[in-house]
């Protein structure tokens, strides 16, 4: 759950663009500042699984042994724990891989006056990640008369140039 919920701020916007509401893009990302506390909470908990799962049985825990001859379910097996260490190891990395969700789509603008195109720095506060700054390229660029957005989560901002005639500053904020 922890591991699941340190990127869930990275996971909605992927989720809202496959589920086509893209306005609950940003639900979760007040989640973000938790971040470094859930993935620590994420590998203290499965390294104290695993160490429990794989620490050698005490003496007195092998003369006792007669009760654990039956097969155990499938939820306290290392398999099932082996299943969550991939699914959270999955959850913690996704923001590096989340860009990849985020289609890269290539459109013809015809440019009839060149004193039309217009170049704004937009200032974007809650981007923590590449997904995010991959999510707002990707909504901008859905706006008619955009030429080129350059979103970057490092620098907290997204560079947009379009035709004038065609969007506003209003239309893309």
């Amino acid at each position: 759950m922890a591991a699941l919920l340190s990127s869930l701020c990275c996971i909605t916007p992927v989720l809202a663009l496959v589920a086509g509401a893209s306005g609950i893009a940003s639900t979760f990302s007040w989640l973000d500042p938790a971040r470094p506390f859930f993935v620590g909470i994420t590998v203290v908990v499965l390294g104290f699984a695993w160490y429990q799962k794989l620490k050698p049985k005490a003496k007195g825990e092998i003369e006792c042994a007669c009760e654990e001859d039956l097969q155990p379910s499938f939820w306290k097996t290392r398999k099932f724990l082996g299943i969550v260490t991939v699914f959270a190891t999955l959850m913690l990395t996704f923001p590096l891989y989340a860009h990849i969700f985020y289609p890269k789509s290539e459109k013809q603008v015809i440019i009839v006056d060149k004193s039309d195109i217009q170049t704004v720095n937009f200032q974007i506060k809650g981007m923590t990640c590449q997904g995010c700054a991959d999510h707002v390229e990707h909504e901008v660029n859905k706006l008619s008369g955009i030429l080129k957005v350059t979103a970057s989560y490092e620098q907290g901002n997204a560079i947009v140039e379009f035709d004038n005639t065609k969007t506003g500053i209003l239309e893309i904020e």
